[in-house]
């Protein structure tokens, strides 16, 4: 059902939420060597595709509620209002620190009424239309500091018969597990408008450590962040994504173990131990990484459950 035209994703706002007044203080978070190596990265994108809500129910007016829902988040999770900076060091060096000053994160209201859930999740085959639903595509966490964007942008995007919200995460501020306890604490607080101290995420840890020998703040050898990207032009190609239901997940656990099981006695390296992860890991029978740059989440709840 998408339409002929150019961009079928139409902007509707965009603004800056700040986390509530009462929120932490200002502070500054030095990234650690394994923040820093993630500066050269795209953000982390994922996002979850709704059912339209009903006529007349509370979730009627989702738009209307997620902003203020997602002021309040922020304030559990402060440092995702703040910015990266860059502090220039003496012998051409260069450090880059998380500020959280509490600036705010994005949140865009976007609306494509030529666009249904089946042109979605019709096929394997992710539609270009995709890349509309995200926000800072292409956005590296360098960028961030360079261009002072925002660490964390959020997009929700009104369909024909459906609703998308779309997440943009600066990977190097966090990881994978933070991103969805942001979600989930997001969702919870806009189910029920429960108090930050009620929810049910357990609060986040934003406090680096580094070792007794490492500076504090690292400092990069150049002059300029820029130079610390390597940026090339990025080849069109067919993006697919692949469904497993729980059992058939299961299945192939089941298999990977049997194939491990007929092995001769394993050792102690963490390849010959059973495949017992679902995500994130290799699985002999797959013989690829489960991970993908882009990540949909299908809901078949109601859209009050967000």
């Amino acid at each position: 059902m998408v339409t002929g035209a150019a961009d079928p994703v139409r902007i509707v706002s965009r603004r800056m939420i700040k986390p509530p007044s009462e929120s932490e203080e200002a502070v500054n978070i030095h990234l650690t060597p394994w923040d820093l190596r993630l500066i050269t990265v795209d953000y982390i994108q994922k996002g979850i595709l709704l059912p339209k809500p009903p006529a007349g129910g509370v979730g009627e007016r989702l738009v209307d509620t997620l902003p203020s829902c997602f002021a309040r988040t922020l304030g559990k999770f402060y440092p995702f209002a703040g910015r990266l900076v860059m502090e220039h060091h003496d012998g051409a060096t260069v450090a880059v620190v998380l500020q959280c000053t509490g600036e705010g994160a994005e949140f865009i209201h976007a609306v494509a009424p030529g666009v249904g859930v089946a042109d979605i999740v019709g096929s394997i085959n992710i539609p270009s239309v995709i890349w509309s639903l995200f926000p800072l595509n292409h956005v590296l966490g360098a960028d961030a500091a360079t261009e002072s964007l925002p660490v964390l942008s959020s997009q929700v995007t009104e369909l024909a018969d459906g609703v998308f919200i779309g997440m943009s995460m600066n990977h190097s501020v966090g990881d994978g597990t933070a991103f969805w306890e942001f979600f989930k604490t997001w969702s919870e607080i806009n189910r029920g408008g429960v108090d930050l101290r009620e929810v049910s995420t357990l609060a986040p840890v934003h406090q680096r450590f580094f070792i007794d020998s490492s500076p504090v703040p690292i400092r990069l050898p150049f002059s300029k962040l820029e130079d610390v990207v390597r940026r090339f032009e990025r080849p069109t190609v067919q993006e697919c994504f692949f469904t497993f239901s729980a059992a058939n997940i299961q299945k192939l656990k089941a298999r990977a173990n049997r194939r491990t099981a007929k092995r001769p006695p394993p050792s102690q390296s963490p390849r010959s131990r059973p495949c017992s992860r679902t995500f994130g890991g290799r699985c002999p029978v797959l013989g690829a990484s489960c991970r993908g740059r882009k990540h949909l989440t299908l809901c078949s709840s109601d859209a009050e459950d967000v």
